[in-house]
């Protein structure tokens, strides 16, 4: 990191493919449909992929950021409440403020709010599963949420993707675009998931997050800390679902 940090911030620092996920894990089904089949033409940075969308206060309402409260009808969502909280950093190491983050994920149950799930798995009514929150001065951002639950994805008899949320973060500009998903400290399916073996065995520990008693929230709420990273060889594995 110091390295990082002492280099002159001129230039978008490259990806680290020994931590990347290649766009062709052929154990996950539809990376074979979609990955480029001939070699990427690199191009050179201009304005557009310099400049960036800016977020202010008033693209968030005031529930956005906790979504055990965000889709309510008529009472509490079920589930395990827990906190995720982290920093989102550049490429030097250096805080990013002012961006918007954005999750979704399934419910409790393992079941998402979409016409496209039709997993055998109750929906929750006072459960939207989906907020976004800006980042502060430093960097920081906290959901509060329930902990998802596992669910079969059909890529092979017997898939389940492992406990996950899925993360999207715009950075200042649209090279810092990341994608991603976080998942949880000793869940066994993720020794047989495609898509978390798709990344190189090291960048897997980028993606599990970090369990953390002393933010968690006596008798209500346990804490998760994922810290992100924008581009360069640092950078949080991207999604390549």
């Amino acid at each position: 990191m110091e390295n990082l940090l002492s280099a002159a911030p001129t230039a978008f620092q490259p990806r680290d493919w020994e931590v990347q996920p290649p766009y062709l894990v052929p154990a996950y089904k539809s990376s074979v449909l979609r990955a480029p089949s001939q070699p990427l033409v690199p191009l050179k940075h201009t304005l557009s992929e310099l400049t960036g969308p800016v977020y202010g206060p008033e693209c968030l309402g005031p529930l956005d950021h906790d979504l055990t409260r965000n889709g309510r009808v008529n009472g509490e969502p079920l589930g395990e409440r827990i906190i995720v909280a982290g920093r989102v950093l550049d490429q030097f190491g250096r805080p990013v403020p002012d961006t918007l983050v954005e999750i979704w994920q399934a419910n409790a149950a393992g079941r998402y709010v979409h016409k496209g799930d039709q997993h055998d798995a109750p929906l929750d009514p006072n459960f939207f599963g989906g907020g976004r929150v800006r980042t502060d001065a430093e960097g920081r951002y906290q959901f509060m949420t329930i902990k998802p639950g596992s669910y079969p994805w059909g890529n092979h008899p017997n898939a389940w993707r492992p406990h996950h949320i899925h993360f999207s973060l715009f950075g200042p500009n649209i090279a810092t675009r990341l994608v991603t998903q976080m998942y949880f400290p000793g869940d066994p399916l993720q020794d047989i998931d495609p898509i978390f073996l798709g990344t190189p065995p090291k960048g897997r520990e980028l993606l599990i997050c970090r369990f953390d008693i002393d933010n968690s929230i006596s008798d209500y709420a346990l804490a998760y800390e994922f810290n992100l990273v924008l581009r360069g060889p640092l950078e949080t594995p991207f999604e390549t679902r």
